[in-house]
């Protein structure tokens, strides 16, 4: 060992008494001071006293780490320097560490203390140290320094400075308060002084990275806290200011936030229930902190509250000329709303007068489906009978909505809570009777979130929707003067128990004479003034209005038809301001044609009778009724060889279960009947049948295609053609009868554009047509039928004109 073994006893030097550390470490150079009041502290201590009387030098122990019962392989040699009395008054003894020593096997020595055989750990170092190492040293020490000044051990930082030797350098930061025991012991059983340097300026570094943050952290929090304390104080001192102000222009008294609140209800002009609420939830805020997040909730909700217009109501206008005038003048056509509204302010003016305004707490509201295809005007009728009744007039869009939330409202405890959208269009509107259009109601859908449909079903039931409860307010809101009116295009996708709470009103679609009308009187003076055109600068004569709305655009509304207007005038403008037109410029039907192109729309009867769809046999025109409005429906029916395949049905087009039944009832009929009408059934049983539905890109379903099909199948069997002015709606049953179907006028209105003149329907159909218009009427040969028979007679040409069959 190293030359202070001259100072061992008599004993085998390498014997030395084990003094266990639980949970510290010491490394050489350390001076530490060690109870004796343990008993193995004081065994060790006594055995080392001991062995040193029979020899020369200072009493030396194996200084151990025991982690949990287990002893370290590696100790540092010890000498006790001086045994006297700790600060507290307890024995004690102060011990230096020396060099590390690899611990053998156990031996037998003088004491009660554990003995065991020490081989010394010799450390070497090349002379000169190199570059690296240099280096190292260094960094450490600068490390180091900074560590010690951060913590104000300005003495300390000489001593580390004066410290040359890499293992002493390294073995000082056995000293850290910031390593853990398991780090202390990496330390010491890293026997290379260059790694164990390396190790501890890395553990340096690390416990520095992680002061500078926690430090950073502190300093923010610390900042907030101050900047709070600072905020609480000169809020403090603004009260107090105002307080002496106040008392200086003798107003008197505190006021707060609270008390303006209070102030504000008082004042308010609410129903008596409300005011409760309101007042309660004043107290609420009286009671809460400044901090307390609940105050802004409570005063967001007052704010509602007192904006909403509790008793204010806009006085009807009882003209009831006068606002059929305006419905006329706003919009042609749609005489069943007209009337429905002719009729509500009728019945709301003879009430007024006779003093029987609230029945039952229930005002005279109404609640009014207005359903049809798109661009018949269902959304700007709104805002026409608004109009007409005086009343103010509020839009809520409920296409896409999925969160029942936005109906009813959300809860108050939800972070971002608002009022439903009913209550936000009273708001919006002003009055508690304003005229509040749902849109696309048939939009509607349900997730997750729960279904807006639901929620609706108090809103617009007349006998509920005086107590409307929105989850926000959590009041209740008199909704009975208000009328709403629903619009949708598709009446099937609205629910049951939601359409039975409205009136239903049809918009089925426009005449070729009123959609001239609207063309002439609305939309041409509204694109003029869009196109930059004064009146009369562009002329469009009625003959070309008609032949724009019968070839170029065929629909149900005016929405294209104005943009083929918009079109027309763009095309005008544009030509010139080239130069290759002057104004004013009248467009005729001739014209139109080299302005924007050919129609898109060819009648059937207008048609080359050779290039007709029914100039086979086989081919049917029916009748349908799609979202978009009413629409011819071809079908067409053919016989395969009976060479190709086995007999059988098939169906395409993307049908419906209810239309393909149709098809088997359709076959089964005449499978069973066919010989009465001279056909050749046998062709049924022995060849496989197709029948297709052209545009197979869309859905198709409904029973009333029944007579269709019959007819196609008549047509194919007989060779006989189905006449080209001919369409056909109603279901058919296994007999041959001829059953009622739905949207007949649509249907007509849709045969009457498609150029079609003869029209068979079910007699029992028969009452709707004085829903029909009368100009459509005078153009179509409608004939009511009871059998199939009478559809075979009426559809198929003549017999001496047959041809042969496609098949």
């Amino acid at each position: 060992m190293a030359a202070e073994s001259t100072g061992y006893p008599a004993y085998t030097p390498t014997d030395l008494p084990v003094l266990p550390l639980d949970d510290e470490v010491v490394l050489p150079g350390m001076v530490v001071p060690l109870d004796l009041s343990d008993a193995e502290v004081r065994a060790a201590v006594e055995a080392a006293q001991a062995a040193a009387r029979s020899g020369q030098g200072k009493p030396q122990v194996l200084l151990v780490p025991r982690i949990d019962g287990t002893y370290a392989g590696t100790g540092v040699l010890g000498t006790v320097e001086q045994v006297g009395r700790l600060s507290d008054g307890d024995p004690g003894a102060l011990i230096r560490g020396r060099h590390r020593v690899r611990i053998g096997a156990g031996t037998t020595g003088p004491g009660a203390a554990l003995w065991v055989e020490g081989t010394r750990v010799e450390e070497t170092l090349p002379e000169p140290l190199p570059g690296q190492v240099t280096e190292l040293v260094k960094e450490y020490k600068a490390l180091a320094t900074d560590w010690l000044k951060k913590r104000g051990a300005w003495q300390v930082v000489d001593r580390v400075q004066q410290i040359e030797g890499v293992s002493a350098l390294a073995d000082n930061s056995g000293y850290s308060p910031f390593l853990t025991t398991a780090q202390k012991v990496e330390l010491l059983e890293t026997s290379d002084p260059v790694a164990r340097l390396k190790l501890a300026t890395e553990q340096l570094r690390e416990h520095l990275a992680e002061q500078d943050v926690a430090e950073s952290i502190a300093k923010d929090v610390q900042e907030g806290v101050d900047k709070q304390q600072r905020e609480f104080l000169l809020r403090r001192q603004l009260d107090a200011v105002r307080k002496e102000l106040r008392e200086l222009n003798g107003e008197g008294g505190e006021e707060d936030e609270s008390d303006d609140y209070r102030a504000r209800v008082e004042a308010a002009d609410l129903p008596e229930k409300v005011r409760e609420a309101a007042l309660k939830e004043v107290d609420k805020l009286e009671r809460s902190s400044d901090q307390s997040p609940e105050g802004s909730w409570i005063r967001t909700w007052l704010d509602t509250v007192l904006e909403l217009p509790w008793n204010e109501t806009t006085e009807d206008v009882y003209d009831i000329r006068g606002a059929r005038a305006i419905l006329d003048a706003e919009h042609a056509g749609l005489k069943d709303v007209k009337e429905r509204i002719t009729e509500y302010l009728a019945v709301r003016k003879r009430r007024a007068d006779r003093g029987l305004g609230v029945v039952g707490g229930r005002r005279g509201g109404a609640v009014l489906a207005l359903v049809g295809p798109p661009g018949v005007g269902k959304t700007s009728l709104g805002e026409s009978v608004a109009h007409a009744m005086g009343r103010k007039f509020v839009r809520v869009a409920l296409g896409g909505v999925r969160d029942e939330a936005e109906i009813r409202g959300h809860r108050r405890t939800y972070v971002g809570a608002l009022p439903g959208r009913i209550v936000r269009a009273i708001k919006e509107a002003g009055s508690m009777n304003p005229v509040v259009l749902l849109d696309e109601i048939d939009k509607v859908g349900s997730d997750f979130r729960g279904d807006p449909a639901a929620a609706l079903l108090e809103v617009l039931d007349p006998a509920q929707n005086h107590t409307f409860r929105d989850h926000y307010l959590e009041v209740e809101l008199d909704l009975s003067d208000v009328v709403f009116l629903a619009t949708a295009n598709v009446l099937e996708a609205i629910p049951e128990a939601l359409l039975d709470r409205m009136e239903l009103v049809r918009l089925d679609g426009y005449t070729e004479d009123e959609k001239v009308v609207i063309a002439r009187d609305h939309l041409l003076p509204r694109q003029l003034e869009r196109a930059g055109l004064e009146p009369g600068e562009v002329v469009l004569e009625d003959t070309s209005l008609r032949k724009l709305a019968g070839e170029y655009t065929r629909e149900a509304g005016v929405r294209n038809l104005e943009r083929s207007i918009a079109r027309l005038l763009r095309k005008v403008a544009a030509q010139h301001e080239l130069d290759q037109q002057e104004l004013p410029f009248t467009i005729t039907p001739d014209e139109l044609r080299s302005l924007i192109g050919r129609p898109h729309h060819v009648p059937e009867s207008a048609q080359d009778p050779a290039e007709r769809r029914t100039a086979v046999p086989g081919v049917a025109t029916g009748l349908a009724v799609t979202g978009a409005g009413g629409d011819v429906l071809f079908v067409e029916a053919s016989l395969a060889d009976p060479e190709t395949g086995a007999a059988g049905l098939t169906l395409t087009g993307q049908l419906g279960d209810v239309m393909k039944e149709s098809a088997q009832i359709a076959l089964s009929f005449l499978r069973s009947h066919g010989a009465e009408l001279e056909l050749p059934v046998g062709d049924l049983k022995d060849r496989g049948v197709h029948v297709h539905f052209p545009a197979g890109a869309v859905p198709k379903d409904g029973p009333s295609a029944g007579i269709t099909l019959v007819t196609a199948l008549s047509s194919l069997l007989s060779g006989r053609q189905v006449r080209t002015d001919v369409a056909m709606t109603g279901e058919v049953s296994l007999t041959g009868r001829v059953l009622p179907i739905g949207g007949l006028k649509q249907k007509l209105l849709a045969a009457h554009r498609a150029g079609i003149t003869t029209v068979v329907i079910p007699k029992r159909n028969e009452a709707d047509l004085d829903d029909v218009p009368a100009e459509v009427l005078e153009k179509l040969e409608v004939h009511p039928v009871t059998d199939v028979r009478q559809v075979l007679e009426i559809a198929l040409s003549p017999a001496e004109v047959a041809v042969a069959a496609a098949a």
